[in-house]
């Protein structure tokens, strides 16, 4: 079980934190011309952005939604989020033009969404799992002491 973090642990960090939603859902399966393309130019852009610690992401994690993935991302600030969806340079324009383009021609083949959060207090645990979601887009800290109660991790 390589990978795993024993006990029981919590994250620690200062600042602004935002946490953005987006997905994806496939409505009509038996296209996948119209939702492959937008499945995959989500890699592409957390490769992006988890090369570039300016751009202010932190993480992200990937679930399964009943009609596609789900991606829990992790950032410093809304502008953050915000300043890269308008860059012109980066992979974000390029792929909602696509997608545009795409839904014009096969439309309701494939739907996106995305839900922001600016977090002004966030509290976790994880117990005997890898090191993941806040803790690993933040810093990860043991869960002792005062830090057994969620009450108490929330409160900072």
């Amino acid at each position: 079980m390589a990978g795993i973090a024993p006990g029981r642990w919590t994250h620690t960090h200062e600042g602004d934190l935002t946490v953005f939603l987006i997905g994806m859902g496939i409505n009509r399966p038996w296209r996948p011309d119209a939702w492959l393309p937008v499945f995959l130019a989500m890699p592409r852009m957390l490769r992006e952005l988890a090369a570039d610690p300016a751009s202010g992401f932190l993480g992200y994690r990937m679930t399964l939604g009943r009609r596609g993935p789900v991606l829990v991302q992790h950032w410093r600030t809304v502008e953050d989020v915000y300043r890269y969806a308008t860059d012109t340079g980066g992979g974000h324009r390029p792929a909602w033009t696509a997608f545009n383009r795409r839904a014009r021609r096969v439309p309701g083949a494939v739907g996106i969404w995305h839900e922001t959060y600016e977090v002004a207090r966030a509290e976790s645990v994880y117990v005997d799992l890898p090191i993941q979601g806040l803790a690993a887009a933040t810093t990860p800290r043991p869960v002792v002491g005062r830090l057994d109660r969620a009450a108490a991790r929330l409160a900072g």
